[in-house]
């Protein structure tokens, strides 16, 4: 047989020195396996291994966002669709064992069968970036989290001068003040000490609010800049925006549908019904923190008092529904708006041009904010795009219109 012309499928069971692959026909026979090193020829020759057995058609990859995410890259520059392949189920583990030969052709075989459709993220725009961004963001939010909790634990029992000299400051002045004090050469005496010790943690507090205050201004640019329709979203910040950004990766076109993004952040209802009785029960899978920031979106527009929101909420309490179902089915609505704003990221109302066309026509921001009936301060972030409020940027385009005609 030629085997050129022979369709294979492949699978990869992959790990941090060492990936495995098997290879299966049409027919679901098994062609072989083989293991290869991770190293960037290691990679090129397990893609080239694959493609001596025949035409690849599919190759299924487990783990495509951590250590196969090097494979990945390999395998799509070759010109070959790879998809995303969950590990085996107990069951099958159960019963066929585990190791990683047979991971492999679990792989393969979930690829012929379609049962593995996945398109992996591509990991190589501004949806990455902000992924390692806001690792680096949580990671110094944690620790000024435990450092704050150390400090208010050693001014429980501080010398009394220190307790009084600290009492009552906000956070970020109680570190200010402890950053400055200076305790001298003798530790052997406990005010001292102390001192040296508040002194120590304070700056190290301050040190990592200045570099989440980086972080966070970046994250908020590269936000703005990935997808402004999405920020233009009533609830939506620039951190929960990132969240569901780095759900949808770089390439959010390889999700389906709106349920498939639902699906993916763990707001999509599951069936759960049995006989005569026909319900739906909680979704507990998906991207925890994509459901945390569509449940943020509930609670800001709740607390906001958003008209739709609002309709919403009376109408389906009128139903007979509880709070938390009808939180739940918000956060599915909110998802769909979200995958829309995903695909249709130029869709959003344009603001920066605001400030030029006001200062064109002379006309004070005080009268801006006059006509408005909104703070002066409001209008100067709308204009800066620190905020994004797309009823106040349409109104505030038409009235310019009219400004402009007179």
């Amino acid at each position: 047989m030629n085997y050129s012309q022979r369709i294979v499928y492949g699978g990869v069971d992959t790990h941090l020195d060492v990936h495995v692959a098997a290879v299966v026909d049409h027919a679901g026979t098994l062609l072989g396996t083989s293991s290869f090193p991770t190293s960037p020829l290691g990679l090129r020759r397990l893609e080239r291994w694959l493609a001596r057995h025949g035409e690849v058609a599919k190759v299924g990859v487990e783990g495509t966002g951590t250590y196969g995410l090097g494979l990945t890259r390999v395998l799509q520059a070759a010109g070959h669709t790879v998809l995303e392949v969950n590990r085996p189920n107990r069951q099958l583990r159960r019963s066929r064992g585990k190791s990683d030969t047979v991971d492999a052709e679990a792989a393969a075989r979930a690829v012929l069968a379609g049962h593995a459709t996945a398109i992996p993220k591509s990991h190589d725009g501004i949806a990455e970036c902000l992924r390692v961004l806001r690792v680096a963001d949580r990671s110094a939010k944690e620790q000024m989290t435990r450092i704050g909790g150390q400090l208010a634990q050693l001014m429980i029992c501080a010398p009394e001068q220190i307790r009084v000299d600290l009492h009552g400051l906000s956070e970020l002045k109680k570190a200010r003040k402890a950053a400055a004090y200076r305790p001298g050469d003798d530790l052997t005496q406990v005010t001292a000490a102390t001192k040296m010790a508040l002194r120590t943690l304070a700056r190290q507090w301050l040190a990592l609010r200045d570099d989440r205050a980086e972080l966070r201004a970046q994250i908020q640019q590269l936000a703005t800049r990935a997808n402004p329709a999405l920020l233009q979203l009533p609830g939506i910040g620039p951190d929960t925006a990132a969240a569901l950004l780095i759900t949808a990766g770089d390439n959010p076109q390889r999700l389906r549908s709106s349920a498939a993004f639902a699906d993916l952040c763990g707001v999509s209802p599951i069936q759960a019904s049995s006989g005569k009785q026909h319900r739906h029960r909680l979704n507990r899978g998906g991207q925890r923190q994509a459901n945390a920031a569509l449940h943020r979106i509930v609670l800001v527009r709740t607390a906001h008092h958003d008209p739709r929101t609002m309709d919403y909420i009376a109408r389906r309490t009128a139903e007979g529904k509880s709070k938390r179902d009808i939180t739940r089915c918000l956060k599915r609505y909110i998802a769909r708006e979200v995958y829309h704003a995903l695909l249709h990221p130029d869709n959003g109302i344009d603001a920066s041009t605001l400030r030029n066309r006001r200062t064109a026509l002379n006309i004070p921001m005080r009268i801006v904010a006059e006509h408005f009936q909104r703070p002066i301060n409001a209008i100067a972030r709308l204009e800066r795009g620190t905020v994004h409020d797309p009823d106040l940027t349409t109104r505030y385009h038409a009235w310019l219109d009219t400004q402009t005609a007179a």
